[in-house]
């Protein structure tokens, strides 16, 4: 086995990104859960309202600050999302087709998820 050794500004860096832990929280939007980030995106089911408005969403199941995590019973009071309508979309066509055989039924639907995509701004702790 061959003995490695880090170089110290290898060394360094690696552990000042293992530090580096974001403020993360864990909101319930649409009857689903979804692990947010400040500054992330994420497509989420239709949220009421124009692109470019500014939702906040009080729904918080569990927020980390990087070194305490506070989870709600079932949701958290003091806890705020602020986020932002980037844009509206529709998801892939789902198609449903039933079938009896020997009967001349069938029956064929298509149905497009209505969609919304968010920027999170801020996770706030009041």
């Amino acid at each position: 086995m061959i003995n490695f050794r880090w170089p110290v500004c290898i060394k360094e860096q690696y552990c000042k990104d293992i530090r580096r832990i974001k403020i993360y929280a864990i909101i319930l939007s649409g009857g689903k859960q979804y692990k947010v980030e400040e500054g992330s995106e994420m497509v989420v089911g239709r949220v009421e309202g124009k692109e470019g408005d500014k939702v906040t969403i009080s729904d918080v199941n569990l927020v980390c600050d990087g070194e305490k995590i506070k989870i709600g019973k079932p949701i958290l009071n003091n806890v705020v999302v602020e986020a932002e309508i980037k844009k509206h979309l529709k998801g892939d066509k789902v198609v449903s087709f039933k079938y009896k055989p020997k009967k001349r039924y069938r029956r064929k639907v298509g149905n497009r998820q209505l969609l919304t995509l968010l920027h999170f701004d801020k996770i706030s702790i009041k």
